[in-house]
């Protein structure tokens, strides 16, 4: 079997749902563009708009290696995918951070109150 014939036989189940990710990649953008118009948004607004054209630029590429074969394009498509994901990862685990300190911080303060009535 041919290297191409391998590229667009491996790139198949990406590029049946290369629609979904476009599809997902302009919602993060405007999602991006929305947030802006918020205080804190303007500080955090470009990671959404960064994954969406990851995204797209992603459906891109394996849109070409599906039709051509390229296995330049199947990487570069892989490769964004992966960057998508460890940003993804990133913000959960920020995430995941952050609400275990709003417990904690939130506990304290319930005690606290506790206490003083007491």
């Amino acid at each position: 079997m041919e290297e191409k014939d391998l590229v667009q036989e491996f790139s198949l189940p990406i590029y049946i749902g290369k629609g979904w990710m476009k599809f997902q990649g302009v919602l993060l953008i405007l999602y991006g563009i929305l947030v802006i118009f918020t205080i804190i948004g303007i500080l955090i607004c470009w990671i959404p708009i960064w994954m969406g054209a990851l995204l797209i630029g992603s459906s891109n590429k394996i849109e070409s290696a599906r039709t051509t074969g390229s296995k330049a394009d199947f990487h570069q498509s892989l490769s964004k995918i992966k960057t998508y994901f460890v940003i993804n990862g990133v913000i959960a685990l920020i995430g995941i951070i952050a609400v275990g300190i709003a417990i904690i911080v939130t506990g304290g303060a319930i005690f606290s109150i506790l206490n003083f009535l007491k």
